[in-house]
């Protein structure tokens, strides 16, 4: 019975003696609803609050998940309850002299990414946030949870306990570890391995070119090396879930799990595996940074709307730094693929015109509106998070090894993070992660933080680059430059960015253009930069375009040549000091590379 009113206000929730109990069900997995019930017995408010999360952490982006429940009825018996929808994510419902309710909705799950729901006739899963309801005033109450399959063949994975004697029942102990523990329900594959005399387990969903053998052997060394940073795991149990698709990739943390989707054909290319493997270091990074260290605005979530926090490129980017560190360290590939990898992430800092408009702290701070919603102009406001952070990073690690003589590093201030706010998961404040990195450093970094962090000014990789032997090299290519990037879209060949104050922006074209030709004759994307080696910088084209339906042509004169390509070359006749620090870095002589 539903009543449109205004809200009534809720008197205070006594948690004592409240039991919350959901059932999940999916009896027709192929119309792709969850089927909820929640059941909470021995209430005794006169109002019931229910609210969906907006978003889940670790994914810094309003979700709406409330605008997939469907079908919400309330009940007490079989009488059915008065309620109303207070706001786009809250729902209260009247119980006065009522001790045991029942609420019932569907979830439509038709989205496969780490963060939200998918569910059809292979498989179910889902994310606490994305699903279930949580109670204002009893968030630290314990939360069961059983699972009703379609089919006595579907099995139940999740990080949670399960409940004795209850077939495919959970036990989360308050509503943060519902939010904590996704689902995967089906006929996946399991796999029990060992790591430090800890169970784990590697559920897979999909089929492709993954075997299971090395991968498991790779997470082994991965969790050593990191285990070992941080001096020991936090956790009893732990599940890696994978989920093979066909043209994505993701993950997400939990604090004993993470959740992964991957191409399922990205296997057998070895460097599309070295990919698989920094992204599984990356998530299970998180059980330290993010999981436990984290910002103090998120030391309590409010999940009702944005959590804010310049800090992310330290959460993200610090992690994003090992990611690349961790499987070499692990063995997994060689120095010579390590700075190959890290070749590619300067390039592509380099190439983002929006590191001079954006500083990192406040794309940290606006990535609830910027970073997972890009646009045509992105690249030329904005700067990831997650890259400058992780290039923030590898600065500072090697600020700390030169002044140290590598017997301090950046590992020092992740171990010290842990210690002082990781383990009794206490939020830190920006001030406090820069008190902590001075602290390792034994030097102020006000000056730093304020230029690289908080203002745009471009990172100067050769200072730092310089006492390990090492020096960033530009590469020209041939063609001048006209400051465009295009791709074919289903035989168009569409302009996908026009970067600022380049040629092209300044004759008008436009991303979203379709480019037709050059000079009068038809040239597609892979054609451009081959087409493009027949003119000289100064010279002016022709660029013919389909501009919002209309055919234009545009006098394009083109640039001096841009670089392209940025890497890591070692310094002419290299000092022992310079070859000790880097020998005292990466572990091996800087000949090797």
């Amino acid at each position: 019975m539903t009543q449109v009113t205004a809200p009534l206000l809720n008197s205070e929730v006594s948690p004592a003696q409240v039991k919350i109990d959901y059932q999940v069900a999916m009896p027709q997995p192929q119309n792709h609803l969850f089927e909820v019930t929640l059941q909470i017995s021995n209430y005794s408010s006169p109002l019931l609050d229910l609210k969906l999360p907006v978003w889940t952490p670790g994914s810094y982006l309003v979700r709406e998940y409330a605008k997939h429940l469907q079908d919400f009825e309330a009940f007490s018996g079989e009488e059915p309850l008065t309620w109303r929808k207070v706001s786009k994510n809250h729902w209260q419902v009247e119980t006065e002299e009522v001790a045991k309710i029942t609420i019932k909705y569907s979830i439509f799950a038709n989205e496969l990414t780490v963060r939200t729901n998918h569910l059809d006739a292979s498989h179910g899963y889902f994310n606490g946030a994305a699903t279930l309801f949580r109670i204002p005033g009893l968030d630290k109450q314990a939360v069961k949870i059983t699972i009703i399959p379609p089919a006595p063949q579907w099995r139940v994975t999740t990080g949670l306990p399960p409940v004795s004697g209850e077939k495919n029942t959970f036990l989360a102990a308050d509503y943060d570890t519902v939010v904590d523990s996704p689902f995967e329900i089906g006929t996946h594959q399991i796999h029990h391995f060992e790591a430090l005399g800890k169970p784990h387990e590697f559920a897979i969903w999909g089929s492709g070119n993954l075997k299971v053998e090395p991968v498991i052997a790779d997470f082994q060394k991965i969790i050593d090396v990191e285990a070992k940073m941080f001096g020991g795991l936090p956790y009893d149990r732990y599940v890696f879930f994978l989920h093979l698709f066909a043209q994505a990739y993701g993950g997400l943390e939990h604090k004993n799990s993470c959740c992964l989707i991957y191409p399922r054909f990205g296997f057998r290319d070895r460097e599309k595996y070295e990919r698989f493997m920094q992204l599984a270091a990356h998530e299970f990074f998180h059980l330290w940074n993010v999981k436990r260290i984290r910002p103090k605005v998120l030391e309590v979530f409010d999940y009702d709307q944005e959590n804010y926090t310049p800090s992310l490129w330290f959460c993200e980017g610090a992690t994003s730094y090992y990611d690349l560190l961790i499987p070499y360290r692990a063995g997994i590939y060689d120095v010579k693929t390590y700075i190959k990898n890290l070749n590619k992430e300067i390039t592509r800092y380099e190439q983002t015109p929006g590191r001079r408009v954006q500083p990192v702290s406040e794309s940290s701070f606006d990535a609830w509106i910027k970073l997972y919603r890009q646009d045509a102009n992105s690249g030329n406001s904005q700067i990831s998070y997650y890259l400058k952070g992780e290039l923030v990073s590898l600065l500072l690690d090697l600020l700390i090894r030169e002044r140290h003589s590598n017997k301090r590093s950046f590992d020092n201030v992740m171990v010290q993070m842990w210690e002082k706010f990781g383990k009794s998961e206490i939020g830190f404040t920006p001030e406090e992660l820069q008190e902590v990195i001075e602290s390792v450093a034994d030097t102020q970094l006000h000056d730093f933080f304020q230029r690289y962090v908080h203002n745009t000014e471009d990172l100067p990789f050769n200072e730092y680059l310089e006492p390990f032997g090492l020096h960033l090299v530009e590469d020209l290519p041939e063609e001048p430059y006209l400051g465009i990037r295009v791709n074919n879209e289903n035989g168009r060949e569409v302009i996908k960015f026009v970067e600022a104050l380049s040629p092209a922006q300044q004759a008008g074209i436009d991303a979203k253009d379709e480019l037709l030709a050059i000079d009068g004759l038809k040239v597609a994307a892979s054609q451009l930069s081959d087409r493009l080696k027949d003119y000289q910088a100064g010279d002016t084209i022709q660029v013919t375009v389909f501009h919002q339906d209309e055919l234009r042509s545009f006098p394009v004169t083109l640039d001096s040549p841009r670089p392209n390509k940025h890497y890591l070359k070692v310094v002419e006749n290299p000092s022992s000091t310079q070859q000790e620090n880097f020998a005292g870095w990466l572990g091996k002589p800087l000949k090797n590379i």
